[in-house]
């Protein structure tokens, strides 16, 4: 496989959870010919900068890459200005990038599933995200990969091409939208997706995801996504900075290669009221939820 994309893996205060990301990234067929891009962002408070150099002195060990090349971000950016800025300049220079964060496990298929996809439909105007991760589906009868309207944010690739489409301006975003395209970008109101555009505009988070799925769904975007989750997301403990302590989106990551891609590109209805039953149903029942929300309160 040639012209592989460039790997960028985003970095902070959480050395065993990157030694983790790296270690399963390692062990990836094609990491050894694949570049990989470490950023790593400053401390944001004192309290922060003793992890952050245990972070640092991590990376700096880091083999079994093509090449490795870290930057050290000389004043904190925030996760979401980190990540434009660094997928921005990969995009840039080679058309195309994988990305991770410090705390996602992949599976040995994860890079070939990226760089089969990313090469497959890098001519395909209307697919712009492909992601790594997919939420426990119930239908076992769907197809190895299949296209979906959101863009998940734990491991995923792009374009240069689809990049360029990126929206930060929230108000431009927003302005978009009807009711119809808020229950459409919604699934229905399944999933708090809106939501999170009303939270960012009010300056409840900072989140470079939501806005970039806004992006792609106002252009009428595609994802790629895998039927078998080929990423499992280990930040869900409560240890990052936009984590809650969660299992509902907890997966067994797929152990075998990707070998089916769809070649019409449009959605797939059988996978899409897959993903909309799992988003209707999985905060199951009212006194699941209490227990749920009284754990997570005795956690913090």
């Amino acid at each position: 496989m040639q012209h592989l994309a460039p790997i960028a893996l985003f970095v902070y205060n959480r050395p065993d959870h990157t030694r983790r990301t790296l270690s399963y990234l390692q062990k990836n067929l094609l990491a050894d010919e694949s570049r990989l891009f470490i950023f790593s962002d400053a401390a944001k408070t004192s309290a922060d900068q003793a992890k952050v150099d245990e972070v640092r002195q991590l990376v700096k060990d880091v083999d079994g890459f093509k090449s490795v090349k870290i930057t050290e971000r000389k004043q904190n950016m925030g996760l979401a200005n980190s990540i434009i800025d660094g997928v921005t300049g990969l995009v840039n220079e080679y058309g195309r990038v994988i990305v991770f964060e410090d705390d996602l496990l992949s599976s040995p298929y994860t890079l070939q599933y990226f760089n089969e996809g990313l090469t497959r439909y890098e001519n395909e105007e209307k697919v712009m995200h492909i992601g790594a991760y997919m939420y426990a589906l119930k239908d076992k009868a769907l197809p190895q990969t299949f296209m979906f309207r959101a863009a998940t944010s734990w491991g995923w690739a792009t374009w240069a091409r689809a990049w360029k489409n990126f929206e930060p301006d929230i108000d431009v975003l927003m302005q978009q939208f009807d009711k119809e395209k808020i229950s459409r970008f919604s699934i229905q109101h399944t999933m708090n997706f809106w939501k999170q555009m009303l939270g960012f505009k009010a300056g409840k988070n900072n989140s470079w995801a939501i806005r970039w799925y806004a992006s792609v769904f106002l252009k009428g975007g595609l994802t790629l996504n895998p039927s078998h989750s080929l990423v499992h997301n280990i930040g869900n403990d409560g240890s990052g900075t936009h984590s809650n302590n969660e299992h509902m989106y907890s997966v067994q990551v797929a152990q075998k290669s990707v070998t089916q891609f769809p070649d019409v590109i449009e959605e797939n209805p059988q996978a899409y009221h897959a993903i909309w039953q799992f988003l209707k149903n999985r905060k199951g029942t009212l006194w699941q939820r209490v227990v749920r929300f009284v754990r997570q309160k005795v956690a913090k």
